[in-house]
């Protein structure tokens, strides 16, 4: 079991230092198996993992993500950390929805699925640009001060967002995605979030799989995978972040390491704050990536990776109708 913790913001939430993100066990990455899902989870928890992810709208806001976790941890609920998100409303018109009576009644539904009487971490998923952000952070307070809650997140949140969240109820955990690939919070994100003593959970910190060294061509896969529509996964910027990542495997070989490992490892380099969250429906995957966590990366590793990839990927982080507005 490992035994490497971390503390997520001056709150106080001590999770293992890396977590697990479910996302992938029930939407956008095609077909999974229930009882391999399962089986992963629970070997992520003997492997010491604590910090488990999840959200309402994950299986299409049906709860069947929040389901499949609650069944999953049962046994040692009381063990681990659990985190969910609310905002999305994908019968709404701008699919958002952060008004308060959504919150309380989002919050409900994940206790009920999630199979607890209190959610650790609750996250809103997206800036609703309808709802003050004060309104929303006012709800999530009232949340924690019922016994329902106990930690209040933010998910691609920018700097003033989430200042005037903190100012309400302390923020201590903001998600945002944050990889070898994916750099933009580095100037204006991350000086806040430590200015203000919140902690990070990076999410698609293997880029969506790319920094796994298991990638192919957007239209290669299933019309029900999401990297079909990553513009990092077409045409040219498919073949310049392919390059990258051949000369990444080559510097990971060198180190008798993954090229997964690589990429997670360069991530908890760049702060005992942080907290990647890798997505995976394989239990040997999971082995692998928690390895990252015994990995020590000079700086002559992290000099030749930031000359690979000087500025993260070539191509937007989301398709054009997709991107976060924070």
């Amino acid at each position: 079991m490992t035994t490497h913790k971390r503390v997520l913001g001056r709150q106080g939430l001590t999770t293992s230092a890396l977590g697990l993100g479910t996302m992938g066990m029930t939407m956008f990455y095609g077909p999974s198996n229930r009882e391999e899902n399962i089986t992963t989870i629970h070997r992520a928890f003997d492997l010491g993992v604590t910090l488990f992810d999840t959200a309402e709208v994950y299986g299409g806001g049906t709860g069947s993500n929040e389901r499949l976790l609650g069944e999953a941890v049962k046994g040692f609920r009381d063990e681990v950390v659990l985190a969910t998100k609310f905002g999305y409303d994908l019968a709404s018109p701008g699919g958002l929805n952060s008004r308060p009576d959504n919150i309380r009644k989002a919050a409900d539904n994940s206790l009920r699925y999630l199979g607890t009487d209190h959610i650790d971490v609750l996250y809103q998923h997206r800036v609703d640009p309808d709802v003050p952000i004060e309104e929303v952070a006012g709800a999530v307070k009232e949340l924690i001060e019922a016994g329902k809650v106990r930690y209040l997140g933010l998910s691609e949140a920018g700097p003033e967002t989430i200042r005037r969240a903190h100012a309400v109820q302390p923020v201590s955990v903001l998600q945002t995605k944050y990889s070898v690939f994916e750099r933009h919070v580095e100037d204006t994100v991350l000086p806040v979030v430590r200015e203000l003593g919140i902690g990070f959970v990076p999410y698609a910190p293997l880029g969506r799989g790319f920094l796994t060294g298991a990638m192919k061509p957007a239209d290669q896969y299933t019309a029900d995978d999401w990297r079909r529509l990553d513009p990092r996964w077409q045409g040219e910027n498919f073949d310049a972040n392919a390059l990258a990542v051949a000369a990444l495997t080559e510097l990971a070989s060198s180190k008798g390491i993954t090229t997964a490992q690589l990429a997670l490892a360069w991530l908890l380099a760049q702060g005992d704050d942080i907290v990647p969250i890798p997505g995976t429906r394989s239990p040997e995957r999971l082995a692998e990536n928690i390895g990252a966590t015994g990995v020590t990366l000079t700086g002559h590793d992290l000099a030749r990776m930031k000359e690979i990839l000087p500025n993260g990927a070539f191509g937007d982080r989301y398709a054009a109708p997709f991107m976060p507005k924070g």
